[in-house]
């Protein structure tokens, strides 16, 4: 098996397990099996590795390691479902990335080299800065949801103030129903 076919069987599996584990980890048993199933992927990955040698150990290893990261922050983001999860596992694989796409500038020289790490920084702010105007935009738009529910609930309940007594209260418990108030 030749180095390349060695590592695209590598990023197949981690692909395959990321897909299979990552994304259904919502209770802790699940979280637990994706650990566990990241860790061994990334063993028997990093096993494979050591055929190898010089810079394309150091790609292969690399790999082994930010497919283990996406792996764990997926099922955590999954685990914890909460929107600042997710954002943390985005920036932790764009992070990842980073070191994998520099292991792969070092096997340019020069201008090129300095080329591909700018390039390989510039992608992981990009995706760093994508997730947290996700994050962002996410807040917002739960915010905007609450300040409409509130604002609705306002005016349904005012128009109860026309009414007294009993029929008052219903028409508030009424309004307080329908906007979960």
């Amino acid at each position: 098996m030749t180095k390349q076919q060695s590592l695209s069987c590598i990023t197949a599996a981690v692909a395959a397990l990321m897909f299979s584990t990552g994304a259904f980890a919502a209770d802790k048993t699940a979280y637990d099996q994706a650990k566990a199933s990241a860790k061994s992927t990334y063993e028997a990955a990093h096993k494979q590795c050591e055929s190898q040698s010089g810079n394309a150990k150091d790609i292969c290893v690399a790999e082994a390691k930010a497919a283990r990261v996406k792996t764990e922050a997926m099922a955590e983001a999954d685990y914890k479902g909460t929107p600042r999860a997710t954002y943390k596992a985005k920036e932790d694989i764009a992070s990842a990335e980073y070191k994998l796409a520099k292991e792969r500038c070092d096997d340019k020289a020069g201008n090129d080299k300095d080329v591909c790490v700018k390039e390989a920084k510039a992608a992981e702010t990009k995706a760093k800065a994508d997730a947290k105007a996700e994050r962002d935009t996410k807040k917002a738009s739960a915010e905007a949801t609450d300040d409409k529910k509130t604002a609705a609930y306002k005016a349904e309940a005012e128009k109860c103030d026309s009414l007294a007594g009993d029929a008052k209260t219903a028409c508030v418990n009424s309004a307080k129903a329908k906007y979960n108030m």
